[in-house]
C-alpha cells in the first residue's frame, strides 16, 4: 500500500486570505480611534507570515506601539481559527484536481491536521473534500483539546495515527510547516515540504525535508512517476 498523509492548511487549503483578514480586524480592534496605521498590503503580509516574522513585529510594522501590538497578538490568537473567518478559506489551486489523481491511483489518502473536529467538517463539506478521505483515515484534535504548540502536539497527534493505520510498505508526509516536518521525522517517515503554505523555503529549509515541491500538484507527479517507474 501507498500512503500520503498530507496536511490540509497549506497543502489543500489556502488561508491566507483568512489570516489577512483577521489581521485587518485586529489592527483596526487595536489602533486608537484617531490613530493613523499603515496597514499592509496582502503580499506584504503574507511574505511576513511565510518568513516567521512574530505578530507583534507586523504590529509594529503598521503602525502600532509594543502595548497595541501585545494587544493585537492576543486578539489574533482568539479569532484566527473562529468559525467565521474559516469561510474565507480555499482549495489551492490544482489541489482537488492532485487528490483526484491519488485517487484514482490507489494511493491511501490520510489527513492529518492541527484543525479541531468542527474546524475539518466545516471544510471537507463546504468544500467537498470529503470524498478523499474516509472517517478512519482523518486525524485532528478534538473540539475540547487543549493545545500546547504544533512542533509538540503533531508528533503526538502521528503516534496515535500510526497506531491505527494498517501498514504501507510506502509513506509520505506532504506538509508546510515545521511541525508537519517534525512529527513525520520522530516516526521514521519521508517528508515533503511544499511552498503553497504558510512557510517559505528558507523556513522550510530549517527542517530538512527530503524534498521541496511548491504545491500538491508537483507532489502527485512526483510520487506517481515513482509508482510507475519500474523496479532495478
Amino acid at each position: 500500500m501507498l500512503r500520503i498523509i498530507t496536511d490540509f492548511d497549506g497543502p489543500i487549503m489556502d488561508v491566507s486570505e483568512r489570516y489577512y483578514q483577521v489581521y485587518k480586524f485586529c489592527l483596526e480592534q487595536t489602533r486608537h480611534a484617531n490613530q493613523q496605521v499603515r496597514q499592509l498590503s496582502k503580499p506584504e503580509f503574507w511574505h511576513c507570515k511565510r518568513a516567521r516574522i512574530p505578530e507583534q513585529q507586523i504590529a509594529i510594522d503598521s503602525g502600532l506601539d509594543a502595548l497595541q501590538a501585545d494587544k493585537f497578538a492576543q486578539l489574533r490568537r482568539q479569532t484566527v481559527h473562529t468559525l467565521p473567518y474559516l469561510t474565507y478559506d480555499q482549495p489551492v489551486p490544482g489541489a482537488v484536481e492532485a487528490l483526484s489523481t491519488l485517487k484514482r491511483a490507489g494511493f491511501d489518502l490520510v489527513v492529518m491536521t492541527m484543525r479541531r473536529v468542527r474546524e475539518l467538517n466545516e471544510a471537507l463539506i463546504r468544500c467537498d473534500l470529503g470524498q478523499f478521505f474516509d472517517p478512519d483515515r482523518r486525524y485532528c484534535l478534538s473540539n475540547d483539546y487543549v493545545k500546547t504548540g504544533d512542533t509538540k502536539d503533531k508528533p503526538l497527534l502521528m503516534a496515535r495515527a500510526l497506531a491505527k493505520l494498517p501498514p504501507a510498505y510506502d509513506v509520505w508526509m506532504v506538509g508546510d510547516t515545521e511541525a508537519d516536518m517534525i512529527a513525520a521525522q520522530t516516526h521514521g517517515i519521508k517528508t515533503m515540504g511544499v511552498l503553497s503554505g504558510i512557510r517559505d523555503r528558507t523556513q522550510l529549509n530549517l527542517y530538512k525535508p527530503d524534498v521541496i515541491f511548491n504545491n500538491l500538484s508537483e507532489v502527485v507527479d512526483s510520487v506517481i512517476n515513482q509508482a510507475l517507474s519500474p523496479v532495478r
